[in-house]
């Protein structure tokens, strides 16, 4: 296992040398960055020279786009990245990793109560389904869940926000809090919970047409194996049968699914935190990626990058922990 978690640890520092190679090359080709964003209108109005846009650009070592230049400006990104700096965000003026620190919780607690919501709901439809095969059930579910998968996040939020908002004035349209409220504890707490309900309905309702089709899918499989069939033919009964030895082996193959869990819980939804105004890390983002805030744009990237390694980690070894089969030993 010590072995297996090394070698996978060293993989993993050369995707991400990899990925920040890639990320850093990406954002250097964008059109224009945040000083361009920011100087050029000083630039038409002759408050600002074209020198005085280049100092500024050899100031953050964005200057020369030639070949060599990138290679340089991410050298002196990675060796800042290695002592923990990731620079300072152009928009937020503030360390990167700060900015990170602070905005990330917001994106976590609304993904992370959504999560448990759709492994607490798809599972047992998938399931359900499953034992139905072609019924009316089977076909009911499936249709909700496609509908689910189809609805592009925005539109849904819209919908949501247009019915339940607007429509009939549940719940607030945008914001983390009320804009006059001055409570505070408890109160507050159980203000941001209202808001948050339409968002995390949202995410529910996308993500659980997929996790719902896997489990579906995956105890189809189980159920046609050989030792469902001998356990059937011994006189278990269907729920002993179902819940004790279709539920657990079905459960094997979605543990790969939480590589994608760690990056989705702190990496905040950039849509739907714009939808619904919520100051998430999802959010600040897209912000930053609008008016070409390099620093924030690699620390964010990065950060994703890091934590999808170490779901996949997380994801590999889990796996053996429900399934005695596979040994680490390699």
């Amino acid at each position: 296992m010590v072995k297996y978690i090394v070698k996978r640890i060293l993989y993993s520092i050369l995707v991400l040398l990899l990925v920040s190679m890639i990320i850093y090359g990406l954002v250097r080709a964008l059109p224009n960055d945040y000083i361009d964003n920011k100087l050029f209108p000083m630039l038409e109005q002759g408050t600002v020279s074209e020198e005085d846009i280049l100092r500024m650009k050899e100031l953050y070592g964005l200057a020369d786009n030639s070949f060599l230049g990138i290679v340089k400006g991410y050298f002196g990104w990675l060796g800042n990245a290695l002592k923990g700096d990731l620079g300072v965000s152009f928009k937020y003026s503030a360390p990167v990793s700060e900015v990170i620190g602070e905005s990330m919780w917001v994106s976590f607690l609304i993904a992370l109560i959504a999560y448990i919501l759709v492994y607490l709901i798809a599972i047992p439809l998938g399931i359900k389904s499953a034992v139905n095969q072609y019924s009316a059930l089977d076909y009911s579910i499936t249709t909700f869940t496609m509908i689910g998968i189809s609805l592009p996040s925005f539109f849904l939020a819209t919908v949501l926000i247009k019915i339940f908002a607007v429509d009939l004035g549940w719940f607030p349209q945008q914001g983390l809090e009320s804009a006059m409220s001055m409570a505070t504890g408890i109160q507050r707490l159980l203000d941001q919970i209202y808001h948050c309900i339409l968002p995390m309905i949202t995410l529910v309702v996308l993500s659980i047409g997929g996790t719902m089709r896997y489990t579906r899918t995956n105890t189809l499989e189980v159920l046609n194996a050989d030792y469902i069939r001998t356990a059937r033919a011994k006189g278990l009964s269907e729920k002993s049968v179902i819940y004790k030895h279709v539920f657990r082996n079905t459960m094997i193959p979605l543990v790969t699914m939480m590589a994608g869990v760690l990056p989705s819980l702190f990496g905040g939804a950039m849509i739907l935190e714009q939808v619904f105004a919520l100051p998430g890390i999802g959010q600040k983002a897209y912000a930053a990626l609008t008016v070409g805030d390099i620093p924030f744009i690699m620390g964010y990237e990065m950060f994703l990058a890091i934590l999808a390694v170490i779901g996949t980690l997380f994801s590999d070894i889990a796996y053996v922990l429900v399934d005695p089969r596979i040994k680490l030993d390699r």
